[in-house]
């Protein structure tokens, strides 16, 4: 072999190598990866039916429902669509009616979203900023929807 065939070779190894290593890479992140849904992300399918998610918005009043032990359910609400929740664990002291909470797990074959966790908002005013732009626009496109319903 010459040396600038064995040159040649090495550059297309270092690179086949680089790639596969960007693949794997690329592969990892995307599994490790949690996205955020709404409620009415949820209602219209967006969500994934088979991956761990997050899940956001306001405890729905008068949903909350403790079962034996440390078994809750709860609706999750956007004040547009509503996902029944349920959780097998102690809830953070922050857990309140009609406040912002975020909830990570995966989705049923029945849609009633099985979390793993529960988070709280961590003060009277704090609202992660994904549950409070989830609730912006389901009240922008429940208003869209009033004002489209006027006009007919």
């Amino acid at each position: 072999m010459k040396p600038r065939q064995k040159r040649g070779a090495f550059i297309l190894i270092g690179l086949a190598a680089v790639g596969v290593i960007a693949a794997l890479v690329l592969n990892a992140l995307q599994s490790n990866i949690n996205l955020f849904f709404s409620p009415s992300d949820v209602a219209a399918n967006k969500a994934p039916a088979d991956r761990t998610f997050r899940l956001g918005g306001l405890v729905e009043t008068g949903s909350v429902e403790r079962g034996d032990d440390v078994l809750v359910h709860f609706n999750i609400t956007d004040n547009a669509k509503t996902v029944s929740v349920v959780y097998s664990g102690i809830l953070p002291d922050l857990f309140r009616e009609n406040e912002g909470v975020v909830a990570q797990g995966k989705l049923d074959a029945n849609g009633v979203f099985q979390a793993e966790e529960v988070l709280a908002k961590h003060d009277e005013t704090y609202m992660p900023p994904e549950v409070a732009d989830a609730l912006a626009q389901a009240e922008a496109d429940a208003d869209t929807a009033t004002a489209v319903g006027e006009t007919k």
